[in-house]
């Protein structure tokens, strides 16, 4: 058992490509047990949201890239988009907070390919928002890469917007701004240490080990905080200093990189979230910091495109098995115990049988760190996502028999 507490408001990232999903209720109930008080999902997946229903945890709905050209060119699109997804759900008893339109659309690796569909798509969701008479519970915004921003000379105070979106951003900043609505990035120390070799290691941590980055009369030890205020510079440059700021997404992979292990994600996660336990915020933004651990559960199924590191940021296994030590309630004193997921393992009796080929054990293989996977069945030797499956294969035959019925007759 692990112990572990929260902060007050700390949320997780609940992502879901995975090859053998935890049932959606299992995962909120694990949240819960862990103490996490937000969910940050990437999709209105029905299961999902259906299993967030009176959970009490709020809950930031994504929408995926790939819907921003129909948002952006449609309004009707946008209102049928925020009934079906944030309404309906909503008079269901899920605290919807936040809509999280795109997921880091001007990532300079897209080059290009959403510029011109995500600020009409905010814009849309917005109005649809007002329309539905949610404005003031829910708030829409574009959670945002941190290279957004830059400063040419390292040093916070030199920060402002990538000059090739700089109009862009400021219009999103100042929509953002006019509907109450925060400023929402994502922070990733390790990627700054993946891409550069040259990046001082000790700096991405919270140890203070590092040679400090000096700006004026203020002192950065960490990435973290020199690059949110990088951040906070920018908005205070162009005229938005109090706008608030989420952190959509920080974390750490185990595995995937050389930098990539289980040492460095608790050293980092843990430093984390001492460093926000304290309250004290960054240089720029004293206060209580509004962040998203990335993620939960680790997801077999995501693209290794960015790096082979993408499968392994969970701070749980796919199956719900804590992988390190981490207490989230940082430096604070109260404590108990972490719970895992809760295991379901109903199979059928046909499942066990491998016609000579396997041993059926009742002790766990696993040794060291080669670990014996045990895959989840929650209903009849079916996991929640076959289930999905097989009720829409299940409807084929009947659709093919209506075609047929109207054809003949």
């Amino acid at each position: 058992m692990f112990l572990v507490i929260s902060v007050s408001g700390i949320g997780a990232n609940w992502g879901t490509q995975t090859s053998h999903p935890l049932s959606p209720t299992t995962v909120v109930q694990m949240l819960k047990d862990n103490g996490f008080q937000k969910a940050k999902i990437f999709d209105a997946e029905e299961g999902t949201m259906s299993a967030l229903k009176k959970s009490g945890l709020e809950v930031m709905v994504g929408i995926p890239n790939d819907m921003l050209a129909t948002l952006a060119t449609s309004s009707k699109a946008a209102a049928d988009w925020v009934s079906k997804n944030v309404s309906s759900y909503i008079s269901d008893g899920v605290n919807i907070r936040y809509v999280a339109v795109g997921n880091e659309p001007f990532l300079q690796t897209y080059n290009g390919s959403f510029l011109q569909t995500t600020f009409p798509s905010l814009q849309n969701i917005q109005r649809a928002l007002i329309k539905a008479g949610l404005s003031s519970q829910v708030k829409a915004t574009v959670p945002l890469n941190a290279d957004v921003y830059q400063s040419p000379s390292g040093r916070p105070s030199d920060g402002d917007f990538r000059t090739d979106i700089h109009d862009l951003m400021l219009a999103i900043v100042k929509f953002l701004s006019d509907n109450a609505a925060p400023f929402t990035v994502n922070i990733y120390p390790f990627i700054s240490l993946y891409s550069d070799p040259n990046f001082p290691v000790d700096y991405a941590f919270f140890d203070g080990n590092a040679s400090p980055v000096i700006d004026g009369s203020t002192t950065y030890t960490n990435m973290f905080d020199a690059n949110h205020d990088t951040l906070v510079w920018a908005l205070k440059k162009n005229g938005f200093a109090n706008l608030p700021v989420i952190i959509g997404e920080i974390g750490w992979p185990t595995d995937g990189d050389v930098n990539a292990n289980i040492q460095y994600a608790q050293r980092f996660n843990q430093g984390f979230m001492n460093h926000i336990s304290t309250g004290q915020g960054t240089p720029m933004r004293p206060g209580p910091i509004d962040a998203y651990l990335f993620s939960l559960i680790d997801e077999d199924e995501k693209s290794i495109q960015p790096g082979n590191f993408e499968r392994h940021w969970g701070i749980f296994t796919y199956d719900g098995l804590p992988k390190y030590q981490l207490n989230l309630a940082g430096t604070t004193a109260n404590s108990r115990g972490l719970v895992r997921a809760k295991n379901k393992n109903d199979q059928d009796d046909v499942a066990c049988g491998f016609s000579n080929l396997a041993t059926i054990t009742n002790k766990d293989p696993t040794t060291g760190t080669c670990r014996f996977g045990i895959m989840i069945e929650v209903d009849s030797g079916f996991s929640w996502k076959m289930r999905q499956i097989r009720k829409r294969e299940a409807a084929l035959p009947l659709l093919v028999f209506l075609q047929l019925f109207l054809t003949l007759f």
